[in-house]
């Protein structure tokens, strides 16, 4: 489908550019009163594929659009054996096709023409740092304290699988040699300016194999860092478009859908939503870093693009260690928006919450959502928003695909029992935060990964992790049926590509999907971005 409408898409390019200067000219701010400037390339193609399945995907009382995917394991047990078939056909694909980590011509080749030199890697480099004495070292900088610490239990549940897996016998690699997992986590309060030296630490004194960041500013800052040194930065978690760049920054991958595209699904929600009205107005609150304009960027160029409902866009900003978000609130609900986004993460997800509700916005918007980061009970419960939890009822989300190990009704489900079960056993109950559901989210992938480079010519080393994650192609028990994971060298470069579409049960305290609109799959549709620092955008 992309590639029929490539020069369609193309052409469009060119009215984005004029589009985007109205669509500033409507924004508000607290400082200079413009909006982002920038345009993202991809997305013209993206809004298209959003809209195609918008329109066609359908469940219970319509016509399928896809297959009906097979039934879940039942064990840890099934779900175990289906990932070694998985892994094998992954091995066997890069073998039939010739590819792999050279080490004589010094390079890596992968599919869709992804190939890295490693001759360009530091002097002293070593694609075996960080195995010593059978021990893989993954460094990792994660907010641990501030206001967006509860992501820390991210980290604390990733140990927590990864030493399961070590009390199974860990990981065997082609040349026979085993290994544990061993995870040092460093704090960094989500401070841009912290994670630069905890890195050098990691990189410099504990010579981590992979070094797993947490943050779209804090990853931004080490990035090019990490990838001219030649060190795994994988599944960031952050789901910033710019790990989507297997060509300039191959070292750096990201999991979460990413946020842009998120934000084109709002678009396009609201495209269908108001389709019938000839002029609506969107506010959102927006985190003043490079996480926020992901998500900025990807819907002023939706709106860009849409002559009808016309879509006036007006938005306020707050610092990520803003410790109240009222005045900023109280300035949107101002403007009477028919929608509300929080383009936001962190304490800041339960206060909009709370203040929509206090402010009246709750009851005179039409729609309201909230991102991914704040998509957990964490952040949404009526522990957190207060009284019988009815703030939070009605909200909207585009959660990208992943489960909430938190929801009452997959408890059953034999992958989330077992990770329950992990947590509650280490003294870490889930629903003592979302985050550490969010834990095995992103474990998952690091350990897939792993498994699968261990079983390449050559063993378990850095250029191998990096070609099984460009070659990865599983079932990932975190995600919704009907979302795949894949990435393929240079031409798909994010695994998680879908979303459900959910509103917030206050009753039930939990996300009910739309099964109206059922899942959103764009598996293999989101072009790759090298992202332009200077100009916030994909070139």
């Amino acid at each position: 489908m992309r590639t029929r409408r490539r020069l369609h898409r193309r052409a469009l390019l060119a009215l984005l550019a004029v589009f985007a200067i109205v669509v500033a000219a409507c924004g508000s701010d607290a400082g200079d009163g413009t909006a982002t400037e920038g345009s993202d390339k991809g997305l013209t193609e993206t809004k298209d594929d959003v809209n195609d399945a918008l329109n066609t995907t359908t469940t219970a009382g319509g016509a399928a659009t896809t297959s009906a995917p097979a039934a879940r394991p039942a064990s840890i047990e099934e779900w175990d054996a289906l990932w070694v078939k998985e892994r094998e056909a992954i091995v066997q694909k890069i073998k039939d096709n010739g590819w792999g980590w050279d080490q004589a011509a010094n390079k890596v080749t992968g599919p869709e023409g992804f190939e890295v030199d490693l001759s360009t890697c530091p002097s002293g480099w070593d694609p075996y740092g960080g195995l010593d004495g059978g021990v893989i070292n993954i460094g990792q900088t994660i907010a641990q304290s501030g206001t967006l610490a509860d992501y820390g239990n991210i980290g604390i549940a990733q140990k927590i699988l990864y030493d399961w897996d070590n009390s199974q016998g860990g990981i065997t690699d082609s040349t026979g040699k085993k290994f544990t997992i061993q995870t040092s986590l460093k704090d960094d309060s989500y401070d841009p300016a912290k994670t630069v030296p905890l890195v050098d630490e990691l990189l410099d004194s504990e010579g981590s194999f992979l070094i797993h960041t947490l943050g779209s500013p804090n990853t931004m800052k080490v990035y090019d860092k990490l990838n001219q040194r030649c060190v795994p930065n994988p599944y960031a978690m952050t789901g910033h478009p710019a790990w989507g760049d297997p060509e300039n920054h191959p070292w750096t991958w990201g999991h979460a859908l990413a946020y842009n595209t998120e934000a084109v699904i709002w678009g396009g929600l609201l495209e269908k939503r108001f389709a019938d009205r000839d002029e609506i107005t969107v506010a959102a609150l927006i985190m003043q870093n490079d996480f926020g304009k992901a998500y900025e960027l990807g819907f002023t160029e939706y709106i860009a693009n849409v002559t009808k409902p016309k879509i006036n866009f007006e938005f306020e900003r707050i610092e990520p260690t803003a410790p109240t978000i009222t005045n900023q609130m109280t300035t949107l609900a101002a403007k009477n928006p028919d929608v509300f986004i929080a383009m936001t993460a962190g304490t800041s997800c339960t206060q909009v919450v709370q203040e929509a509700a206090n402010n009246g916005l709750k009851e005179s918007a039409e729609m309201l959502f909230t991102g991914q980061p704040c998509k957990g009970l964490t952040f949404m419960g009526k522990d957190k928003v207060g009284d019988d939890g009815t703030a939070s009822d009605g909200w909207w989300i585009a959660g990208g695909g992943n489960r909430d190990f938190n929801d009452k009704s997959e408890f059953d489900d034999a992958w989330i029992a077992f990770a329950r079960d992990l947590l509650e056993k280490a003294g870490k109950p889930s629903e003592t935060s979302s985050n550490l559901g969010g834990g095995f989210q992103y474990g998952w992938p690091v350990w897939q990964t792993l498994e699968i480079a261990a079983m390449l010519p050559g063993g378990l080393s850095r250029p191998n992790f990096m070609l099984a994650a460009r070659t990865i192609e599983m079932t990932n028990p975190n995600n919704f049926e009907g979302i795949g994971y894949s990435m393929n060298g240079n031409t798909d470069a994010y695994p998680i590509e879908g979303s459900e579409i959910a509103q917030f049960n206050g009753a039930e305290q939990r996300w009910v999907a739309d099964e109206s609109i059922g899942i959103i799959d764009l598996t293999g549709k989101s072009p790759p971005c090298a992202w332009d620092q200077a100009a916030s955008t994909c070139k």
